[in-house]
């Protein structure tokens, strides 16, 4: 039976992730937790089900040329040592995941609540992007590299000990450092950047002992057939419902993990 429930617990995330577009950490950690798993299994597991999820989009964006490698580079440049390094920590600073349980949920909980903010405001972000060149949009051009590699550093610490932030946060921020980016450039780029990221934190997290391969394994099994079909739904229902429904649900998931 616990096979099956979590089969359809993949089914319902890649659903979820097909018609919102939200990435599935961000509903899947918190599912996990909810069936009783420890926050290291439910994260390190979940780090190993985005990489391969995500493995597809890079491939379809590589072949529709819209993935800015130079950027990846630079993400990659300061996330793939910021995982590295917070793994080392997790294993040579705490005798066992229970000392650190505490330090995953509040940074769950943090990248929930960004991630639910940037579901809310993402058309906004978007449409400041497409305005005429601001202080901002001037100051960041400039600077792009540096903040680039960066925002790299913090999205790598957060997305190894929450496995939330490598889709929606990395979106916004290329669209704050990259406002003349176009938005297909900036989903190709967020993705083949969150490909790496994810495996390498995945990684990490196996040496860890913290994944759960029987368990990624029913979630892959329901979720790829889920994520194409929620793909072909999405389009035919009401954006303007549902981005604020996710945004509310995440926002009181992730107050709960960031402060109680």
């Amino acid at each position: 039976m616990d096979i099956i429930l979590y089969i359809l617990a993949g089914a319902s995330v890649g659903l979820a992730v097909g018609i919102t577009g939200v990435g599935g950490g961000s509903l899947m950690t918190p599912l996990l937790l909810l069936f009783g798993f420890p926050a290291h299994v439910a994260i390190g597991t979940d780090l190993m089900y985005a990489a391969v999820t995500k493995g597809g989009g890079v491939v379809l964006h590589k072949k529709n040329n819209t993935i800015r490698l130079r950027i990846v580079a630079l993400l990659a440049a300061g996330s793939i040592p910021a995982s590295l390094i917070t793994i080392y920590i997790l294993k040579n600073h705490f005798t066992s995941p229970e000392y650190y349980t505490r330090i995953l949920t509040n940074s769950l909980g943090v990248m929930l609540i960004i991630t639910a903010l940037v579901v809310m405001f993402k058309q906004k972000l978007q449409e400041n992007a497409e305005k005429q060149p601001g202080r901002w949009q001037i100051w960041a051009t400039r600077h792009a590299a540096p903040m680039t590699v960066m925002m790299g550093v913090v999205l790598g610490c957060f997305v190894t000990l929450s496995s939330v932030g490598a889709g929606a946060f990395g979106a916004a921020i290329l669209l704050l450092l990259y406002p003349l980016l176009p938005s297909i450039h900036v989903i190709g780029t967020d993705i083949a950047h969150a490909v790496p990221l994810t495996l390498i934190a995945g990684i990490g997290h196996i040496y860890l002992g913290n994944v759960d391969f029987a368990l990624l394994g029913c979630l892959l099994i329901g979720s790829l057939p889920a994520i194409y079909i929620g793909t072909k739904l999405g389009a035919k229902l009401p954006e303007n419902i549902i981005r604020p429904l996710l945004a509310a649900v995440l926002l009181v998931l992730g107050v709960k993990y960031a402060f109680f």
